[in-house]
């Protein structure tokens, strides 16, 4: 393939508007062709120039389009995945990668049956804290990490009203912020041996899970993740412990609110996060105190996810993120709800 990649959007919501979009626009090698909404006013007060199609399907017939981004509600992502890729396009598709296991796989045979590139965008593997810490890990900064604690938490005590907080699959918030906390998880450690999950609806009115408390058992090491809708104190971001220290990090990665507030790319102070983490070095010898440093946090880069497709489609290089391992996401979701509708441990096969 020559040129400029052509991407069509599908939908113009908010992962669409505040993520894929600018991303997209930003990235050199990629054109942003056109956009399916039924608001065409509403994306042309953002991009004047871009062509909009009334539909999927009208887009998905275009011959113009190499590669379809699909950032709508999780229920819909396997029928728009499953009829780009039989017209022939390359496919993007949100997190979670499908609502269910069986959805997944058969996706992934027919990408490749058809020889196409499809994956899905687990962007906050470039979290600036996330890269952080998988460079603490790397370099074995803390020895053995024997546990990892992962929060997404936030304060929003009033029911938006949205289709993520409505009762349908794949909503709530296990489907949401747990497939990024399950995919960050897989990306450190591997697949767990077990899970144990833990859901409610906490806030008046929900009628999805608003919270949950899931715990990955990795031999004798934890894995913790955990979000909830009613936090309005800071918690840590990520905590680790390991047989040689400990660190912790404060505060999410910015690059969500800068392009929440128009920022766009390419900026020079890009992904740029103040709060730093603090690695606590146990004690070496008794009677020493524990040494503490503040360690810089690494600048994020969700761009990285868009060169990288642009790279696999050119035959440059691999998936950033591939089915496979969306599907691996998929499978521990799955066994976090039998997890948490039988209230015992679900072994990962």
């Amino acid at each position: 393939m020559k040129g400029a990649i052509r991407v069509g959007l599908i939908g113009y919501g908010m992962a669409s508007k505040r993520f894929h979009a600018p991303l997209i626009m930003a990235q050199e090698g990629l054109t942003l062709v056109s956009v399916s909404s039924s608001d065409a006013d509403k994306v042309r007060m953002d991009w004047p120039a871009l062509s909009v199609e009334a539909s999927p399907e009208a887009l998905l017939a275009r011959d113009d389009i190499d590669l379809v981004v699909i950032p709508t509600p999780n229920a819909t992502h396997y029928t728009l995945v499953k009829a780009a890729l039989e017209v022939g396009k390359h496919v993007v598709v949100d997190k979670p990668f499908t609502v269910t296991v069986a959805e997944a796989e058969e996706l992934c045979l027919l990408a490749a049956t058809q020889k196409l590139w499809l994956s899905v965008f687990h962007n906050r593997r470039w979290d600036a804290d996330f890269l952080t810490v998988r460079n603490l890990i790397d370099c074995r900064t803390l020895g053995d990490v024997v546990h990892f604690e992962s929060h997404f938490d936030r304060f929003r005590p009033e029911v938006a009203q949205r289709w993520r907080e409505e009762p349908a699959p794949g909503s709530g918030i296990w489907f949401d912020l747990g497939a990024h906390l399950l995919d960050q998880s897989l990306v450190l450690f591997g697949r767990p041996d077990a899970i144990t999950l833990d859901l409610a609806n906490q806030r008046d009115g929900a009628q999805v899970d608003d919270y949950f408390h899931a715990v990955l058992r990795y031999g004798n090491h934890r894995v913790v993740l955990h979000a909830g809708s009613l936090v309005a104190a800071p918690s840590a971001r990520f905590t680790l412990h390991g047989t040689q220290g400990s660190y912790v990090k404060y505060g999410l990665d910015p690059q969500e609110a800068m392009l929440q507030r128009g920022d766009r790319l390419p900026s020079p102070h890009w992904g740029e996060d103040w709060r730093h983490g603090m690695l606590t070095i146990g004690q070496v010898r008794e009677g020493c105190q524990p040494e503490l440093h503040e360690i810089p946090t690494l600048p994020g880069d969700y761009l990285a996810f868009y060169s990288g497709v642009r790279d696999a489609i050119l035959g440059r290089g691999p998936l950033p993120v591939t089915a496979e391992s969306a599907l691996d996401v998929m499978r521990l979701l799955e066994a976090g709800i039998q997890s948490a509708e039988t209230g015992s441990r679900v072994d990962i096969g």
